[in-house]
């Protein structure tokens, strides 16, 4: 099980805008601190908590930030309306689009996704998977 994903940026206010600009619709809690923002699902009194947390700090060893190629990072969103919504939240708050919101052929039939680009470069992707949803076929 992934129990944490961590990413690099150089400027954490804009990680902040363009990360809380999804997130919190998807139920993330923030807290900030010196070493960055880390994100959590809440855990409700008693139970576990729910994996993985995620968190954007500068990097340890001081050097520049940089995007892994190859590297993305995708959270599940509960609707395609809400793929939709949130990309396009994400975009305005200063993120790059990297494939609009839609259906893929290389994938199943009801998986919907959009990807972006945070503003230091990392590559996150929005998708729904409902198999109850309009798919791509019909």
């Amino acid at each position: 099980m992934i129990a944490y994903v961590t990413i690099g940026a150089d400027d954490i206010a804009r990680a902040r805008r363009f990360y809380t600009a999804f997130l919190p619709a998807l139920n993330y809690g923030l807290t900030e601190g010196p070493e960055g923002l880390s994100f959590a699902l809440p855990v409700p009194p008693g139970q576990t908590p729910i994996l993985p947390d995620f968190y954007v700090k500068p990097p340890f060893d001081g050097c520049p930030a940089s995007a892994g190629n190859g590297a993305m990072v995708a959270f599940e969103v509960p609707s395609q309306e809400q793929v939709r919504a949130l990309h396009a939240a994400a975009v305005a708050a200063g993120g790059t689009d990297e494939g609009q919101p839609g259906f893929r052929e290389a994938y199943g039939p009801h998986f919907y996704v959009g990807y972006l680009r945070d503003p230091q470069g990392n590559k996150i992707a929005l998708f729904c998977s409902d198999p109850t949803a309009p798919g791509r076929d019909g």
